[in-house]
């Protein structure tokens, strides 16, 4: 294909693949399916790779991308991003109004106040070049690639305008909150306490991808600075933006007397626990853009708006006990049993009490009047304790798992308690997922759908047992076929032979990557070696401290993972391991891959320098030797020249193993 059909092409899609967004995200109303928009954007992106002339920062492939950021940049704001002052009464309202028509005020708008995350987007010629959050009002972070990720933020504007800064509020609609509780407690992971929290913690992820996968949202509100136009009030500033196809603040509303603004925030307020996003005030300012300038601003705040704060729903029950789940991670989660109370529109009985260092720090016990609410208007929680029943105690979390009677250890940095049992029924699952894992045994064929159904068909109990199956038995689950059964038992059998790291890795270790697992096979040699060594002899590996190596020494002497390795070794499985170190030519020397190869993945240019002595680190230091940097390097490749460490490419690593 020649450059000029390739560009004709890309525009054609680029269209087609906005369109489709529009309809989707902006008017509920989809116009291709999922496979159809997926297909456009696999061709899109292969002509822009085709033909890296045609990739634009607005194309829709930029969306999502690639690459895991190591900082994030500090951003300077060129207009203030301040906050707002807060007000909780109808008299405090009313005063505000009272002082700002004293000042000429004649019109105000009052409009939601979303619980979410202030950021700043920046457009040049109507195209998006940055989005940092607010930071302290005066310099913020440039999240750009996370922003991108969210599908309401328009890439590009109809009106090319030299420049325009608009101010936004990205939330977590509370759909994707309760999907994300749900996913991190199926993991075991701690939950986010409330929508807010959540978007907070996503729009900062590192890598955009994951910021991608929480599905969150933005309705903007301001106008910071605008070249080429001007305008007369707030409102009208918002229907610009809703022109050039930014979600703007829902359900706003001008008012020109206090009894429309105080009925307004009553509205606002009523329906709030139908909404599908969280909200916890109502914002009430100057419409009068000029007036605004005159009225000005505190070190703070602006003195021409105020936000009405929504006391948050509570109710008083008793709580009558405090059970323990375990998670697929093995954490132990207290789970608060209360009284039923009718909250946000259902009847709750239970809240997720997180971890010790909350039970503790409200002192919450068994038999307590407890206040609890809705974080978010939907995951119900314990905000304190009213008052204590006679002759009650402080509660801690069991030491012992109640699934399996296994130690259970709080992690060294989380406020998480642990089940050490890597085969504690509650785990299976993931320890079976974790075990099968490329990294790890590398058993194609079995992910978390057959792990399931091997599971649930009392087949596997603990992964030992995958050395156990045989065709009748895998034939007989729905689904499974003859030849889909033999080759899972041929990756099974094969894994038998795999390097000893991988299963030392494969065991679940708390701590033990696969970096870890490889110095302590080449430290100690055999599985029989690495079970009697004490921790002082573990802790003289390089990279291990006191801690990890204790966590080492005393996960070799638990009864259940001995004898879990027992049955390894009788089911045939290698426990000697032969250094696949093939020279010392970058002995000493620390690597850092960043950005996507030619040819080489990151876990294979990784092997390959580790087969000649070399380390590799996540992250650009002094101490770096060599960043082995591909397209799309990012910060790393930027840190790596500030700090004149040498920049090599996958040719140039070539050719210094040829040298060897």
């Amino acid at each position: 294909m020649e450059i000029k059909e390739a560009r004709e092409s890309a525009a054609l899609l680029r269209e087609k693949l906005e369109r489709a967004n529009h309809s989707y995200y902006d008017l509920d109303s989809p116009v291709l399916e999922d496979d159809e928009y997926d297909a456009l954007m696999r061709e899109l992106r292969g002509l822009e790779q085709a033909f890296p002339e045609l990739l634009t920062p607005d194309s829709p492939t930029q969306r999502v991308g690639g690459t895991a950021a190591n900082t994030f940049e500090k951003v300077p704001h060129a207009v203030q991003m301040g906050s707002l002052q807060d007000v909780f009464g109808t008299a405090e309202v009313e005063d505000f109004l009272s002082r700002m028509e004293q000042q000429g005020a004649h019109e105000f708008t009052v409009e939601p106040k979303i619980d979410g995350l202030s950021v700043s987007l920046e457009y040049e010629n109507g195209v998006l070049v940055r989005g940092s959050t607010r930071g302290d009002g005066f310099v913020g972070e440039d999240i750009t690639a996370n922003i991108k990720t969210i599908r309401t933020v328009p890439l590009s504007l109809p009106e090319k305008l030299p420049l325009l800064e608009v101010r936004g509020e990205v939330y977590m609609p509370k759909s994707s909150f309760a999907a994300l509780c749900s996913e991190q407690e199926r993991n075991g992971e701690p939950l986010p306490k409330n929508p807010r929290n959540a978007a907070a913690g996503s729009l900062r992820q590192k890598d955009s991808r994951v910021t991608a996968q929480r599905k969150l949202d933005i309705f903007c509100f301001n106008i910071q600075r605008i070249e080429g136009r001007t305008f007369a009030t707030h409102s009208e500033s918002l229907e610009y933006l809703a022109g050039q196809g930014f979600c703007v603040i829902p359900d706003y509303r001008v008012c020109s007397s206090a009894g429309e603004v105080l009925e307004k925030i009553g509205a606002i307020g009523g329906g709030r626990s139908a909404l599908p996003f969280d909200i916890d005030g109502a914002v009430v300012k100057v419409n009068d853009l000029s007036l605004r300038t005159e009225i000005g601003a505190t070190a703070k705040v602006p003195k021409w708006a105020v936000a009405f704060k929504y006391p948050p729903e509570e109710k008083i029950t008793t709580l009558n006990s405090i059970e323990i789940n375990v998670g697929r991670t093995g954490a132990l989660t207290p789970v608060a049993v209360f009284d039923p109370v009718q909250l946000a529109g259902t009847t709750v009985s239970r809240a997720i009490l997180h971890n010790q260092d909350i039970i503790s720090e409200k002192d919450i016990r068994v038999g307590d009047k407890i206040a609890v609410r809705k974080a978010g208007d939907i995951i119900p929680e314990v905000v304190r304790s009213v008052s204590h029943a006679d002759n009650s105690e402080p509660y801690f979390i069991p030491d012992v798992c109640p699934i399996c009677g296994a130690k259970a250890l709080r992690d060294e940095d989380e406020a998480v308690i642990r089940c050490q049992n890597f085969d504690c029924p509650a785990q299976l699952l993931r320890s079976v997922e974790h075990f099968a894992s490329r990294n790890a045994m590398n058993i194609e064929g079995l992910g978390e759908a057959v792990a399931e159904q091997l599971i649930g068909a009392e087949l596997v109990r603990t992964v030992a047992d995958l050395y156990t199956l045989d065709i009748q038995s895998l034939t007989a689950l729905e689904r499974f076929g003859s030849k889909s059964a033999d080759n899972l038992l041929t990756s099974i059998e094969r894994s038998k032979k795999n390097e000893l790291d991988r299963l030392v890795f494969a065991l679940g270790i708390r701590g033990i990557g696969q970096r870890s697992a490889q110095l302590l096979c080449a430290r100690f040699g055999s599985m029989d070696a690495i079970m009697s060594a004490s921790a002082g002899e573990i802790a003289q590996i390089d990279g291990f401290g006191e801690v990890l190596a204790e966590s080492v020494c005393s996960a070799m002497r638990e009864p259940h993972r001995i004898a879990l390795i027992n049955r390894l070794k009788e089911y045939g499985l290698n426990m000697t391991y032969s250094d696949s170190r093939v020279s010392d030519l970058f002995e000493g020397k620390t690597f850092v891959i960043t950005g996507t190869l030619p040819t080489l993945k990151r876990d294979e240019a990784k092997a390959l320098i580790e087969k000649h002595g070399g380390k590799c680190s996540g992250s650009v230091s002094k101490k770096t030797s060599y960043v082995l940097a591909g397209e799309e390097a990012g910060s790393k490749l930027t840190k790596a020249n500030e700090l004149g460490i040498t920049v090599i490419s996958e040719q140039q690593l070539m050719e210094m193993l040829g040298e060897q």
